[in-house]
């Protein structure tokens, strides 16, 4: 069924006017000039066919046909705010559905999220696989991607673009080869991982040297379990933040992407 066309802006006017039975004070209500006022009256009435205010000596009346409207009109304002309040809900919920690659979660992204509950103890986390990703299907908040940029989500980067070849300490034998590590044609392989987290694995075990993202090497690094071996380089890929302008903006979404993304400058 088709809706009527509801003139809002003139309804909302038209009620701060009853109430007050003055154009002034309702202007000064909606920070409008009382000129704004009636002419928002005006076009109302016009649209709406009957006369809503008369002016008598004791000052403004309402007219039968406004007064009849009127409590029905502030009970549609009332739902309008329920109805803004349940949207809001969502943005306020304390929880999130984020879409990450496995290797990133274990050596970065769950330290993160855990850093980020610390803080606030209220929030849960759902984690799904990104490989699957579908911002509509799985509900998410956010995703995490290994990537040359965002795409036609938004989007930020984490740390930088850059791969580091690891190993082991004692260890700098061949290579370990993943889908999108940069290999060259030619070089000698000794283990081939499925993704940068089974490379990052095989190479603290001794299989030989890895190279992987900067950001997911840097806590291994950091805790003696592999060594950067020489200074990290720069790729064109990147982890990124990602999500569609909706979610993007909600409040809830923007507090952990500025928690996650000062971490990963850390």
């Amino acid at each position: 069924m088709k809706r009527t066309h509801l003139p809002l802006n003139a309804l909302r006017v038209f009620d701060a006017a009853a109430r007050h039975l003055s154009f002034t004070r309702a202007a000064d209500e909606l920070a409008v000039t009382p000129a704004a006022v009636g002419q928002q009256i005006r076009a109302l009435e016009d649209a709406l066919g009957v006369v809503l205010f008369r002016r008598t000596s004791k000052g403004l009346e309402l007219t039968d046909e406004a007064a009849s409207g009127l409590d029905p009109l502030r009970e549609g304002f009332l739902h309008f705010e329920e109805a803004v309040r349940a949207m809001q809900a969502g943005q306020a919920s304390h929880r999130y559905t984020i879409a990450a690659p496995r290797d990133i979660f274990a050596a970065w992204l769950g330290p993160g999220l855990a850093g980020f509950r610390a803080a606030h103890p209220e929030v849960s986390f759902a984690l799904v696989d990104e490989e699957t990703t579908d911002f509509t299907e799985a509900n998410l908040d956010l995703a995490l991607r290994w990537a040359e940029g965002p795409g036609e989500l938004e989007g930020v980067m984490l740390g930088t673009a850059q791969r580091v070849r690891v190993a082991a300490d004692g260890v700098d034998g061949p290579a370990i080869h993943w889908p999108g590590d940069g290999a060259r044609d030619g070089e000698d392989s000794a283990f081939s991982a499925a993704d940068a987290g089974q490379a990052l694995a095989a190479a603290a075990a001794g299989l030989g040297v890895a190279r992987v993202p900067a950001l997911l090497a840097q806590s291994w690094i950091g805790d003696g379990r592999v060594r950067a071996l020489g200074e990290a380089e720069p790729c064109r890929r990147a982890y990124w933040l990602v999500a569609p302008m909706p979610q993007w903006r909600q409040k809830k979404v923007k507090a952990l992407v500025a928690h996650l993304t000062e971490t990963a400058g850390a």
